[in-house]
Order: C-alpha cells, then sequence, then structure tokens
C-alpha cells in the first residue's frame, strides 16, 4: 500500500542537532542520502529504535514519540531534556583515565541518581572502545577502555538545542510495538531496527541483554505491515541479506551506500550497501 494523503506540513530543517552520542549503526553519515527518501509533508514523527536519534535531530519534528528498550538510552535523554546543565558540569569533572573508566563502569546504574546515571551512560559511551554499548546476559556493560587521551564529551550549544527539541516530544523505554499505540494515519515512523547479520561477525544485537533474533525482524515486518495499513508512512533502514528482501518483497526497496565505522578489524570497515524500504514513493 503506497500512502498518498495530503498532509499537514512538518518541515524538513537541515539545521540538525547533532547527535549526542556515539551508537552502532547511527545514521548520522547517511542522512545526506536519507532526506531525499523522508516524506516531504508528515504529522507526527515516531521512532521506536532510537539510539543516537540522528534521525530525529535532523528532522526536527513539531511533535514525536521516541522508543528505545535500553533503560540508560532513555534516561539519558530525559535528562538532556530536563537537566542539561546538571549534566554538563557533572560530566565536566569526569577524568578519561583508565582505572577512573572501571571504577565508572562497575557501578551500577539502577542505585544511581538520574543524572549521575546520564552521565555514567555518557561518559562510558564516550570512553569505551570504539564507542560500542554492549551488554552481557545479565544487562552489566562490558566493552573495555578506549584508550583515548582526550574526548569530548558535549557541545555546550548542541545539548542546549537538543534539550529544547526533546521538550517536544513523548520519551518511552520499551519494545518497539509500543509504537503501534501512539502513530496514526499520517505519521512518518521510521524504523531502525539492530541490523540482520550479513556474516557472523557482524551482529551487533546486544544493546540490551535480550538481544534480537531472526523472529525479532518478522515482528519488525509484522509492525511495518500494520502501520502501512494504519496509512502511516513507514521507511525501515536494514541490512542487504536475501532474508530482509524476501521478507519486504511488497514493498519499494532502494539500495543505499554505507560507510561501516564499528568492527573489530580495520579491514572489515568501508563501504557496503545497505537497504531502505519504504511503503511510499
Amino acid at each position: 500500500m503506497v500512502v498518498k494523503s495530503e498532509l499537514n506540513v512538518t518541515l524538513i530543517n537541515s539545521d540538525f542537532v547533532k547527535p549526542l552520542i556515539k551508537w552502532a549503526g547511527g545514521k548520522r553519515n547517511l542522512l545526506k542520502v536519507y532526506r531525499n527518501l523522508f516524506p516531504k509533508k508528515f504529522n507526527k514523527y515516531c521512532e521506536p529504535f532510537l539510539g543516537s536519534g540522528a534521525v530525529f535531530f535532523f528532522l526536527k519534528p513539531k511533535s514525536a514519540v521516541l522508543i528505545d528498550k535500553n533503560e540508560e538510552l532513555i534516561n539519558f535523554y530525559e535528562v538532556v531534556r530536563d537537566n542539561p546543565w546538571e549534566l554538563m558540569e557533572l560530566i565536566s569533572t569526569y577524568k578519561v583515565d583508565k582505572e577512573f573508566y572501571y571504577r565508572i563502569r562497575e557501578q551500577e546504574p539502577s542505585k544511581l541518581g538520574k543524572v549521575e546515571r546520564a552521565v555514567r551512560f555518557l561518559y562510558l559511551n564516550k570512553t569505551a572502545y570504539n564507542g560500542l554499548w554492549r551488554v552481557n546476559s545479565e544487562g552489566k556493560f562490558n566493552v573495555p577502555f578506549g584508550r583515548y587521551k582526550k574526548v569530548k564529551f558535549f557541545e555546550r550549544e548542541n545539548i542546549l538545542k537538543a534539550s529544547e527539541l526533546l521538550k517536544k516530544v513523548k520519551l518511552i523505554c520499551g519494545d518497539f510495538e509500543e509504537v503501534l499505540k501512539y502513530a496514526q494515519k499520517g505519521d512518518f515512523v521510521y524504523l531502525d531496527p539492530p541490523y540482520y547479520p550479513i556474516s557472523e561477525t557482524a551482529n551487533f544485537k546486544s544493546y540490551t541483554s535480550d538481544g534480537f533474533s531472526e523472529e525479532d525482524h518478522m515482528r519488525v515486518y509484522e509492525v511495518f505491515k500494520a502501520l502501512d495499513n494504519m496509512e502511516c508512512y513507514v521507511m525501515l533502514s536494514n541490512s542487504n541479506t536475501s532474508f530482509i528482501r524476501q521478507l519486504f518483497k511488497e514493498y519499494n526497496i532502494t539500495e543505499v551506500p554505507a560507510n561501516r565505522f564499528i568492527n573489530r578489524k580495520a579491514d572489515g570497515r568501508g563501504q557496503i550497501i545497505e537497504l531502505v524500504i519504504r511503503n511510499y514513493e
């Protein structure tokens, strides 16, 4: 089904807020390509795999529902929204040091206050190896120190712009299917799940302790189809695999070149082809 209804205009603004964190699969470097694939008009914006929020910060929608299963991520954005100055003040006291890193990593986030918990998340995100956020089966962050000598944790004006933008947003910690409770006809929903693996070593799914299975990808398809039936504009990013192509074969599939930045080996990084799947043209 191709959505053709005329909608209230939500302008795409090229003066976007830069993502505040590093994230495996983040879309910051694809925005120049994606801007030609976004719908030109839509009502509310919904993103059920928030991550770095690069698309959200680029579009700067008038209203949005942002969802992610990662509790630390959602808490971080809540603190950016509500307490940006406290966040910046506290993280400015943190050292880029191996011993300090592991001391912060060992903290139990549920026992911290909201601001301190958000600062822990930001600190680990910026100083961990390759900027990777990964947890084990017990939900413990387990990425080693990245051996950085100097790290820029934030840009003040960017944090403050993000804070203002997030005030227009409903933030939800939950499963991606939650989007079905909030999306309505004429909304734009962008789905960016952990990618279906193209190889055994290219599988970055452990953002939460639950992982992301083939069955989860099939659930993504069912959510995509349900949103399509609701006459939402729906766009999905995923890997260029026969499984994904077959699963979404009735929809509009576009190949886009992308750079892979996170890999254990340097020769495993570089340009690859990814898929963008839409229910509109």
